[in-house]
């Protein structure tokens, strides 16, 4: 069993940045990818980011690309999402994933992921 929990969610004006954080229970972290999701009010949970177990693949929705960036540091079991450049449009709640068997991979199915997080709040105001 695996635990997640997040922080670094809050308000933040639009242009400005935030890192979220993801700590993650266990001794085998390396094996598991981790992925970034994010619901908005009345939406569904959509993708945002995931990167692989040994940290060397990331991947990212086109929304995002080029102002949030995924790493994970595998000593700390901790995964983080680095968001610059936010948007009113990226307030939502931010949950992050675990997937078993992940080593070499990522994925942007949700499904496929095994724990989840409680989720952090992002607010972005215009």
């Amino acid at each position: 069993q695996v635990q997640l929990v997040e922080s670094g969610g809050g308000l933040v004006q639009a242009g400005g940045s935030l890192r979220l954080s993801c700590v993650a229970s266990g001794r085998t972290f390396s094996t598991y990818g981790m992925g970034w999701f994010r619901q908005a009010p009345g939406k569904e949970r959509e993708f945002v980011a995931a990167i692989s177990g040994g940290g060397s693949t990331t991947y990212y929705t086109d929304s995002v690309k080029g102002r949030f960036t995924i790493s994970r540091d595998n000593v700390k079991n901790t995964v983080y999402l680095q968001m610059n450049s936010l948007k009113p449009e990226d307030t939502a709640v931010y949950y992050c994933a675990a997937g078993r068997g992940m080593y070499g991979r990522y994925s942007y199915v949700s499904g496929t992921y095994d724990y989840w997080g409680q989720g952090t709040q992002v607010t972005v105001s215009s």
